[in-house]
Order: structure tokens, then sequence, then C-alpha cells
């Protein structure tokens, strides 16, 4: 895809975004495959940055293996994480900024040291030094949440904001219990359903950075993947909680 189309497709999803308005699929005006796509991300993000935002980390998506196979996928995805879309604890988030907004509860890692894509002994799982449970706010770009594997990474994987809880110094949080409470629904899962294991999404992660040349830095947010289903973020207090690591929370309005 040339250079120029990659830049006007950024464009539209950046619009997308500042002005909260939905747009069709990328793929109803547009052929092209995931290396395409990740290039209209990297460009969709170089404006984030024109704008003043800082990367503070990634985000991992399809790391349930349903989601998988309900896109015919065998990979991860990844996004990327600003300044811009992190939400402290406990904090008020306006839903206006949004344009259909959905949550879901994550698991966090934290990273302790740069990390060498180009060494093929690096141990990404000694890169990490806390976990904490998490929220990560979705918002695709699209019409009614409706989307293709293509579009959904050009679109930096609906990535909106985010919450974290306490950090912890690193642990297992394998087959972990997970709950999401929001005003209208209450969901439980557990940790498994993030690729059996979070640590595994660590590997994953490393593996899509190596061949996306994503960068991860020391002091860099890490969102696992969810353990349940996204559901609506709606006005009052939402929370997710996992057994054993914590709790974090934020309230719309």
């Amino acid at each position: 895809m040339a250079a120029e189309l990659i830049g006007m497709l950024a464009e539209r999803l950046d619009t997308a975004q500042t002005t909260c308005t939905d747009i069709p699929s990328l793929c109803d005006s547009h052929e092209f495959d995931i290396d395409d796509a990740y290039a209209i991300q990297a460009a969709l993000l170089e404006r984030r940055l024109a704008r003043g935002e800082r990367v503070v980390g990634v985000k991992l998506g399809f790391t349930s293996k349903a989601k998988m196979a309900q896109m015919g996928v065998s990979d991860v995805i990844v996004g990327r994480l600003t300044d811009a879309m992190r939400i402290e604890d406990g904090d008020t988030v306006d839903l206006a900024r949004f344009i259909h907004p959905k949550v879901e509860p994550e698991v966090a890692y934290r990273l302790c040291s740069d990390v060498d894509l180009d060494d093929p002994l690096t141990d990404i799982e000694s890169c990490v030094d806390a976990v904490a449970p998490a929220l990560e706010i979705i918002d695709s770009r699209y019409r009614d949440f409706r989307f293709t594997y293509t579009d959904v990474v050009a679109d930096n994987t609906s990535a909106a904001g985010y919450a974290i809880g306490p950090w912890r110094p690193v642990g297992s949080v394998a087959d972990r219990a997970v709950r999401l409470r929001t005003p209208d629904t209450e969901s439980a899962g557990s940790t498994a359903a993030i690729l059996g294991d979070p640590v595994q999404a660590l590997h994953a992660l490393l593996d899509m950075c190596r061949r996306r040349r994503i960068p991860l830095r020391a002091g860099d947010v890490v969102l696992a993947g969810a353990a349940t289903a996204a559901v609506p973020l709606v006005a009052g207090i939402t929370e997710c909680e996992v057994a054993g690591l914590g709790s974090v929370t934020v309230r719309g309005r």
C-alpha cells in the first residue's frame, strides 16, 4: 500500500477518534493486508505523538482462543498505549470523550528494563518487576463495533483508555478468579482466559514486537488481555477485582 494511502487512512481513523464520530470499515473501500494494517497503526500513532502524547506501553488483543477462532486468526494483535489514555485508579472518566466505549478486566505487567528484541536469548519474564489488576476501555472507531482483523489492527486495536490498580511484586497470576462489576452488569471469569496464563501473553508479545519492530522499554505498561467479554462502560462505578491481586475502579459520568 502506498505511503500516501496509509497516511490518508490513518487520518480518517484519527479524525474519527478526535471528533467522536464513527466511520465505516476501512475494508469497505480499500483492500489491505496485515502489514499495511500495522503501517496504518504506526501512522496513526505518529499523529498522536505530534500532538504531544507519549508512548507509555502496549496492549494485547485476541488473547482469547475463542476470539482468535471467531476472527479466523492464530496470532495475538498489539496496540500502543499513550499517556493521554491513562486514567488514575478511582478517577472519573468523561464518557463523552468516546464513541461507544466498552470495558474489560485485565492483568497489567510493568517492564523494569528495556527488552532486547534482537537477542534470541532474551527472557521477557526477567524484564518484568510488577503486576496489577487493570481495566481497559476499548472504543472502536468503526460503526456498530463491526470490523475485520486488519481493520482493528489499523485502529490501534480499539485502544482508548486504561486504569491500573496497585502494583505488586511480580508473581504467578495463573487461574485467578476475576470479577467485573458495572452499574448494569456483573461478570465472572478467570485469568486463564488470557492464553491459559497471562504470563504467556508476555511471550506472545515479545514474538509480535520482534516481527513488527515495536520497542519495549523500561517503565512500559503491558496490558495482557481481557479475562471476560467486554461490556458497555456506563455512568457510575466500574470495578475489576482479581483474586489475590486487588482491584481497580473508574467512575463514568
